[in-house]
């Protein structure tokens, strides 16, 4: 009874099992049709059909979700020992500088971000400042203060009410009589 409902089963006396499609026998049947090559008289072959010159764009399509990739300098070839010569040439002369440089950078982002969270806690101690009115020296006072009043309360024997002051919190006692 319980769980999900399922209709009774009753069987069709006209089902006659999973349907398959008529197959007719086609006694023209070749086997798998192969597409005819046929001579071409204009045919000839291009020794330069991939060889460009002069190419002035270079697309890019990255996906990437770090930034900071520099690119520069692109060369297409397909000899090994050229792409070699040329990169020491042209980026291997500035690697030990681009290094320098990036090393530079971190530093100072270091600094940067040391100044800033500097300013932010300055920023922050003068808001709660604004907001209390107080600032340390003040905090310390107040807070002798408030203890040397604590003290001088004279405290009533038989009443419902008794405050105390600790340092930084208020206690306060309170007996119902009825």
């Amino acid at each position: 009874m319980d769980g999900v409902w399922e209709g009774p089963l009753i069987p069709n006396v006209k089902y006659k099992g999973e349907w398959k499609p008529r197959i007719i026998d086609n006694p023209n049947y070749q086997g798998e049709w192969i597409h005819p090559e046929i001579d071409n008289p204009k045919y000839r072959p291009d020794p330069t059909i991939c060889h460009y010159h002069n190419i002035s764009v270079l697309g890019l399509d990255l996906w990437q979700v770090k930034s900071g990739s520099i690119f520069d300098n692109f060369l297409l070839t397909n000899d090994e020992e050229f792409a070699e010569e040329v990169g020491n040439m042209t980026w291997g002369l500035r690697k030990d500088v681009e290094q320098q440089w990036r090393e530079l950078y971190e530093e100072m982002e270091k600094q940067k971000e040391a100044e800033e969270a500097k300013k932010k806690r300055e920023k922050q101690r003068a808001k709660q400042e604004d907001i209390w009115g107080l600032d340390e020296e003040d905090e310390e006072e107040n807070e002798e203060d408030a203890e040397e009043e604590a003290e001088e309360r004279p405290k009533q024997e038989g009443s419902g009410e008794r405050a105390s002051v600790d340092q930084k919190e208020a206690h306060f006692e309170q007996k119902d009589e009825l």
